[in-house]
């Protein structure tokens, strides 16, 4: 049955399969998508937009339903073992998890739902028979691509698999709207995947400038038992080698190479959990730590709520965010939003996210020493660091969430009026 596309959009079916919008970001497969869902629906109901967010459940104790906010509920699909499942081995769930998604329509009356929107690439594959089934318009995120993160791996990170990109691509084909996290994002949609041009909108990830804020950072530091002379270097994000938190180590022991004194000031704190490969060897980093002889200034600090987060960023001298491929970075957002500049890779969404020169400095490539030298420069200049921490907290005060949401909804509209031109041109063969 068709849908009228000329109605409010009362109600979105949100597909977030392999992470649950519940998790807590940093451990396992929860990261900067988890944040995107939940800040996305959260602004979508204060707009009016109730969503119905499917995730597969990971432990039996989950309830079916769990109400994350009013106008936003989480709805828990039984499919395959509760624990233990690797997101390589989703794939043969998708048909559990799709026959689930489906039987949610099912149960009430046709047009429950008015569009759906599929958050990465088993996502997308149960969001194309919903589609299909209920008439209403496919929106899809990527997140990450395939094609992106193998041409640039880590030494010891493993290739996507080839039934990933054939998944991808199926998904690009038939999705009525592709939604990128910025404008190189969407050009690698359509050189990389062919994706047709005039399916593809930009919309960036936001920033909850509620939370994430500038502050004392000598009351910052405090509260974390940090002095407040100390020169602190911070990682946030999931233990694992696309993330890079090894080249942080690395080049704070370069600093000390270089500069003995820097010792008895220096802090480095890597914030997050094992993911992905990094599961194999969770104590990998505190063995190349010790390796290195940074051990003695090195933290290793276990993922947190946002407001301790947000007190990490206000006391940290610099953040780094070192990434192999990054499809925009939260991360380099939320550390701005607190006035804290940041050292990142050159690559993906950073470069939007980081203003070169102004808010922080991007390094070309990976080498050890030139990441060492931008820490170094921002970390020891006091005046430069001041003139990037207040550019910083005005270049991410453009990135709000309820801008993101606004410019969702009218990409939803878009996708509706892709469909209703689709179908209006079968009628009329």
């Amino acid at each position: 049955m068709t849908q009228p596309f000329d109605r409010p959009l009362r109600r979105v079916a949100m597909i977030s399969l392999h992470t649950s919008p519940l998790d807590q970001p940093g451990i396992g497969d929860a990261g900067g998508m988890n944040v995107y869902v939940v800040e996305l629906s959260k602004r979508l109901a204060a707009l009016g937009t109730e969503v119905d967010v499917f995730t597969r459940a990971t432990a039996s104790a989950l309830p079916a339903k769990v109400e994350l906010l009013p106008g936003v509920t989480v709805r828990n699909v039984a499919a395959g073992p509760y624990e233990g499942l690797s997101k390589n081995e989703l794939p043969a769930q998708l048909c559990t998890f799709a026959r689930a998604v489906l039987r949610a329509e099912a149960i009430r009356e046709p047009g429950h739902y008015d569009v759906i929107h599929s958050h990465y690439w088993l996502s997308g594959q149960v969001g194309l028979l919903a589609r299909d089934r209920w008439a209403v318009p496919l929106v899809h995120t990527m997140h990450t691509m395939a094609k992106v993160k193998n041409a640039s791996l880590a030494d010891d990170d493993v290739p996507e698999p080839p039934a990933r990109l054939l998944g991808e691509e199926q998904v690009v084909e038939a999705a009525d709207r592709l939604l990128a996290n910025t404008e190189d994002e969407a050009r690698e949609l359509i050189s990389l995947y062919g994706a047709e041009p005039d399916k593809v909108g930009v919309v960036n990830p936001g920033v909850d400038l509620e939370v994430f804020g500038p502050g004392d950072q000598g009351v910052a530091r405090k509260a974390l038992g940090i002095h407040e002379d100390a020169i602190v270097l911070a990682f946030v994000g999931r233990i694992q080698p696309l993330k890079a938190p090894d080249i942080l180590i690395r080049a704070a022991a370069r600093m000390l190479e270089q500069d003995p004194s820097l010792r008895d000031r220096l802090v480095v704190a890597i914030i997050g959990g094992p993911s992905g490969n990094g599961m194999e060897h969770p104590e990998s980093h505190a063995e190349l730590a010790r390796a290195l002889r940074v051990d003695d200034v090195t933290r290793f600090v276990k993922p947190m709520e946002r407001a301790g987060l947000a007190e990490w960023y206000r006391a940290a001298s610099v953040v780094c965010v070192p990434s192999y491929s990054e499809s925009f970075g939260l991360v380099a957002l939320e550390a701005q939003a607190c006035g804290t500049p940041v050292v990142a890779a050159a690559v993906g969404g950073l470069t939007t996210a980081v203003s070169d020169g102004v808010t922080g400095l991007l390094v070309p490539g990976h080498d050890i020493g030139d990441f060492a030298d931008a820490l170094h420069r921002i970390a020891t200049d006091p005046s430069m660091r001041e003139t990037m921490s207040d550019a910083a907290v005005k270049h991410a005060r453009a990135f709000g969430w309820e801008l993101t949401a606004e410019k969702t909804l009218a990409a939803y509209r878009r996708a509706q009026q892709t469909m209703a031109a689709e179908l209006a041109a079968e009628v009329g063969r």
